[in-house]
């Protein structure tokens, strides 16, 4: 491994000295930026000098408070000038060189109702924008799309959060729903943070985080939606990049992403496959029960590792220019492999053995998720921007899980109640989806309306084998053995309406949801259904370089197949969760108030308040199992129930700024305060306490392609209805260089330097018992990556504006394999 990572630096430092290249002579344009209303000079404003043969980007900055600005490129070429602010019409203007130094004197620009995103300047373009409904992230504009995954991407976007175990959060809560392109992704369907730390960031061109979905949008997702939206701008010919990486815990990586356009046809996706090494870690836990006074003690070691495989295409054929088809094809294979051992023991109250075994387990777990869809979208002669989008999906994502538990040194713990055992769990889903939406433009105000239906099948089949020591053969065991068929169809219309003028935007709209359960699981049937109208608001006042916004809505959060499974997972005897068929829908009411501002760098702020009485909660208690000699063990018993309410009032906090024109610092922040409280097994639990998150950027680009950037972070930790999670902190380092006109960049990265593992803490307090746990898990990492972009375009692949997106239901799934790549 040494020699390895030897030669790749050698590499490194041998390119970077055959790029050295000869001094040329440049010229200097300069000049001063004028609000043309009020006469007075405009800083901060984005210039860009460009080739004007090519429209290529040569050099760019910001002007000055005064409004000045300098910007040096080579002699030989001609230029022009492209001026564009927020909030105002953007200009190009020819530039005259006229010696070394070429002066434009005052350069007039006015305002504008259009937006910066609307502006076609790449090279600049600010980083974060505001709309009514929801915050986007422009990953194309961050110099560290090129070096990090876009897992590590999400902790730069504002609400968004990485914990400790790589599991994302959104405004410190887990209840969201991930989509791609606007569409629920077999990719993100079990494990997000695998697929999305797999990744590279160079995938995505920008990310939303919608905290006021509206009507169009499925009810569910308590605290919003992140649509991670990827590349499928191409142009007439192709383009691509490929990417690798090796990283020193979690192993190597690569990635090819690929666009081609010819004619009416058009083509983009991309693909990945790597090895995870195995990861080791280790666990320890203490319970205390209270009416025995006993203390039952664990201690583990174990490892995780395999291997995965993404894709992801979408086709585009354009019939003429008011018919459009699109198809789109994801699919995401992961194998991996885990074990640990275990040794339990429980002392009584004078400190005395009364029962200890050492259990192994060995395990597989077979993840599948495949998505197919089709669209047709209609355009209107006479209405430019007159919409009838009709579209299918079908998506399939089985599990195959296994596990075989061997139990040995048994004390008190005797093989005839105690078998060793072999479990099979092979959850999955399967829907089909049928939507209908169109869209009329008015002058000032824009019509939505569409109708669709979900038609989507949970199943599970698992089995328990006991070992029959007599024979040596593994039997069936019926009392564990079933089969689960669960059945959700969804059918709902909606009707919205957005009015624009040129500082107000509103957007209201209404979903109505009629959902119709039947399930069937250990022969008993379940059949009923139920109704939702969803109300969405959304408003937004806009100024000259800032807003302030405000957003109502109402979420449903379905339970997914994970906490309805009733799989009851006996890997660790004195520890036993199973999922619960009967829970019901969670529904959470969510007020948002947001202000921002892009005059000088960007800056978000906002105050959020959410609550919901029927929350889904997960929830230990004891309960009773005979052993040996009859006599009555207890275990603990974790599941999920429906229980009482979940309160939280949040404080977001993003900024953006370039302290200089090579020097930038952002900041991304959020605490809020959790009320929880519900009554289970007629115990009354509450709890509360403020949970929060930072993460700091600076980032320093110097001259020849060189950039050196420090990402840090705080997670405060967990709270749940009966405990906590300790607080973690993260850092990191990545020193990156292009090559060759900025088409290929190495980077080198390094995660956590200063701490070999990172160790976890947290308990679980119930009337009956108090749980503490800690564990280490591998943090200091180092890695290589390299990015090669290849190709020449000139036109766009038009893709259809409408499509499915089932945003519908709560996650949950098998534990991340996880690190920062």
């Amino acid at each position: 491994m040494k020699q390895f990572l030897l030669t790749l630096v050698s590499c490194y430092f041998s390119v970077l000295a055959l790029a050295q290249t000869p001094a040329i002579n440049n010229v200097t344009v300069k000049g001063i930026v004028i609000d043309s209303a009020v006469n007075k000079p405009l800083g901060y404003v984005t210039v860009v000098l460009q080739d004007a043969a090519t429209k290529t980007s040569v050099k760019s900055g910001l002007t000055k408070d005064d409004g000045s600005f300098e910007l040096k490129a080579a002699e030989g070429k001609t230029y022009q000038l492209a001026v564009a602010f927020v909030g105002y019409a953007s200009k190009t203007i020819p530039v005259k060189l006229s010696g070394n130094i070429t002066d434009l004197g005052r350069i007039y620009i006015s305002a504008s109702s259009k937006q910066l995103g609307e502006v076609n300047i790449t090279a600049v373009r600010p980083v974060m924008k505001q709309e009514v409904d929801r915050l986007t992230y422009d990953v194309t504009a961050d110099p560290e799309s090129k070096a990090i995954s876009a897992l590590d991407m999400m902790r730069k976007v504002p609400l968004l959060a990485v914990d400790g175990d790589d599991k994302i959060k959104l405004k410190g809560s887990g209840n969201y729903k991930i989509l791609i392109n606007g569409k629920e992704s077999a990719l993100m369907a079990k494990n997000p943070s695998d697929v999305l730390k797999a990744m590279p960031a160079t995938n995505i061109e920008k990310i939303e985080v919608i905290t006021t979905p509206p009507a169009k949008y499925d009810a569910e997702g308590l605290s919003g939606i992140i649509n991670i939206i990827t590349k499928k701008n191409a142009d007439q010919g192709y383009n691509g990049s490929v990417n690798m990486r090796y990283n020193s815990i979690w192993g190597p990586g690569y990635n090819l992403n690929a666009t081609v356009k010819q004619g009416k046809f058009g083509l983009s996706g991309y693909a990945g496959f790597g090895n995870q090494n195995k990861v080791n870690n280790s666990n320890q836990s203490s319970q205390t029960q209270f009416a025995t006074q006993s203390i039952l003690a664990q201690n583990s070691t174990g490892s995780f590792g395999g291997k995965y495989k993404y894709a992801n295409a979408e086709l585009s054929y354009e019939i003429d220019t008011l018919n459009l088809l699109t198809a789109s094809f994801e699919l995401f294979r992961g194998n991996f492999n885990q074990n640990s051992v275990q040794y339990t023991k429980q002392t009584d109250k004078t400190g005395a053995v009364s029962q200890s075994y050492t259990g192994t387990s060995d395990g597989t777990n077979h993840d599948q998720g495949t998505d197919i869809s089709v669209n047709y979208q209609l355009g209107f002669k006479n209405i430019k921007d007159e919409l009838l989008t009709a579209s299918y999906k079908y998506s399939y994502g089985p599990s195959n899980q296994y596990t075989s538990n061997v139990f040995t040194d048994r004390v008190n713990f005797d093989a005839l109640n105690n078998p060793d055992f072999r479990q099979y769990n092979n959850p999955g889903s399967r829907e089909h989806t049928f939507q209908l939406d169109y869209v009329y433009p008015f002058k000032k105000l824009t019509l939505e309306a569409g109708g669709k239906v979900i038609l989507r099948n949970n199943f599970n089949d698992f089995q328990r084998e006991n070992l029959d020591n007599n024979t040596g053969e593994y039997l069936s065991d019926t009392a564990q053995t079933n089969k689960f068929n669960y059945h959700q169809d969804v059918y709902s219309a909606y009707n919205s309406y957005q009015i624009k003028f040129t500082k107000w935007t509103a957007k209201a709209g209404l979903r109505l949801e009629h959902t119709q359960i039947s399930a069937d699981f250990a022969g008993t049937p379940l059949d009923r259904g139920y109704n939702n109208l969803i109300p969405s608001v959304s408003i937004q006042r806009s100024f000259k370089t800032s807003s302030f916004n405000f957003g109502f809505t109402q979420r449903i959060q379905r339970p997914g197949i994970y906490q309805l499974n009733p799989f009851v997972d006996r890997s660790n005897p004195k520890f036993i969760t199973t999922g619960n068929p009967d829970l019901r829908p969670e529904l959470n009411n969510t007020f948002e108030f947001t202000y921002s501002n892009f005059s000088k760098g960007s800056i978000n702020a906002g105050l959020s308040y959410a609550f919901s009485n029927n929350s889904i909660q997960q929830i230990s208690n004891f309960q009773i199992d005979k052993t040996s000699s009859n006599k009555l063990d207890t275990v603990t018993y974790t599941s999920y129930q429906n229980l009482g309410s979940n309160k939280t009032l949040g404080l977001n906090l993003n900024t953006n700024f370039n302290i200089t024109k090579q020097f930038t610092f952002s900041i991304n922040g959020q605490i809020s305060h959790i009320w929880l409280k519900g009554t289970y097994n007629g115990k009354f639990y509450t709890n509360q306490g403020y949970t929060g998150n930072a993460f700091g950027n600076l980032a320093y680009k110097f001259n020849g392609g060189y950039r050196l950037a420090l990402d840090a972070g705080f997670f405060s930790g967990d709270v749940a209805l009966q405990g906590k999670s300790s607080a973690f902190i993260f850092n990191s380092y990545v020193l990156s260089k292009e090559f060759f006109n900025k088409k290929f960049t190495v980077s080198l990265v390094s995660n956590n330097p200063y701490s070999k593992y990172r160790t976890y803490t947290g308990y679980t307090k119930t009337v009956d018992f108090y749980n503490s746990y800690s564990g280490t898990n591998p943090y200091r990492n180092f890695a290589i990556r390299l990015n090669y972009k290849f190709g020449k375009l000139n036109s766009e692949i038009k893709k259809n504006q409408r499509g499915i997106n089932n945003d519908d239901t709560k996650g949950g799934g098998s534990k991340s394999g996880g690190g920062n790549q």
